[in-house]
């Protein structure tokens, strides 16, 4: 919209094609010295938007050089419901799983004592642009991820040095050091937290019969066969045994203290004679070469300007997450494929 209401006042105030400029041969002496390559802004964009920003700015409209605008929505976000069950918000996909990935990783950390006997590295990686490719230097199919895998891979463990010191303790002549990037991303795993599609009342035909997930009954596991997805069957068996492990509030009680309970899952199949999107999950799965699996909320009206949620889903995947940090290094070895 603003481009082009901007385009229709430029046309609506345009001048003379030339006006101001010379004319008979004669050069203007102030040419060079007030040469633009660009046209000025208040040219460029309408004048009352350029003079809005500088206001904002605290700055004369004369004093910009130039700005990015991206027009979103201010409204907070809100519970609602009948029962108060369902998160109305903009960005939910995917601020929702970023959040709860967030709080998973401060909530496993709780404990002064969390890391003692830890030997592997809990890592959030957040990134921005997945909806128009991840193409960029924030996005997923950049090489922050390996970097950061790279550089963490030949650290010493805890037990051998303090993190101040660590990097100068890494020894050339370590057998190991060539290798330990590769190392650490086979026994690593991916967790692609991306949110997912709610059944939809009004389309409950365009769902499976056996895969139509539901808000407020669990995180969704995703599968596709044509790869969209990198779920497979060891990494459902490994998160299926991590959310029997979660510990979460009673939904409903109101009670204060965690149960050990688990939290519950749900499986979605795309129906094969439907198009299926796609995550950063296989794209990075196929960059690292790590055990990937997909998964997210169910949600609503999803890409839109206010999409919903569940509010009970906001705590079964921070729990989820917090008991795949707490016993992963644990269950992954027990998973064994023949």
């Amino acid at each position: 919209l603003f481009p082009i209401a901007g385009l229709a006042a430029a046309e609506l105030n345009r001048k003379g094609r030339n006006q101001g400029s010379p004319t008979n041969g004669v050069k203007d002496e102030d040419a060079d010295v007030n040469l633009h390559p660009f046209k000025l802004l208040a040219e460029r964009h309408h004048p009352c938007v350029v003079e809005l920003i500088a206001n904002e700015a605290g700055v004369k409209p004369a004093d910009l050089v130039d700005f990015e605008m991206v027009l979103y929505d201010t409204q907070g976000a809100c519970i609602g419901g009948i029962n108060d069950e369902l998160i109305f918000s903009a960005r939910l996909d995917n601020l929702g799983m970023s959040f709860c990935s967030t709080m998973a990783l401060i909530g496993s950390l709780s404990s002064s004592a969390a890391l003692d006997d830890e030997p592997s590295i809990r890592l959030v990686s957040l990134f921005d642009h997945e909806e128009i490719g991840s193409q960029t230097a924030q996005g997923a199919d950049s090489n922050l991820l390996s970097t950061v895998i790279r550089r963490l891979s030949v650290l010493p463990s805890s037990s051998e040095a303090d993190s101040d010191s660590s990097y100068d303790k890494v020894s050339s002549a370590d057998s190991d050091a060539a290798t330990s990037y590769e190392q650490t991303l086979s026994s690593s795993f991916l967790i692609s937290a991306d949110m997912a599609h709610s059944v939809h009342p009004n389309y409950p035909a365009k769902y499976e019969s056996d895969h139509r997930p539901e808000m407020n009954k669990g995180t969704v596991i995703k599968i596709n066969a044509n790869a969209r997805y990198a779920t497979n069957s060891p990494g459902i068996v490994l998160l299926q045994e991590i959310a029997r492990r979660a510990q979460c509030h009673s939904v409903g009680t109101g009670e204060s203290s965690l149960s050990s309970k688990g939290v519950p899952l749900q499986f979605f199949v795309v129906r094969n004679d439907s198009s299926c999107g796609s995550t950063i999950g296989p794209m990075l799965s196929a960059a690292l070469g790590t055990r990937t699996l997909d998964l997210g909320n169910p949600q609503l009206s999803m890409h839109s300007i206010r999409e919903t949620s569940g509010v009970y889903d906001v705590e079964y995947g921070i729990r989820l997450f917090e008991s795949f940090f707490k016993h992963f290094s644990e269950l992954e070895r027990k998973v064994q494929v023949d």
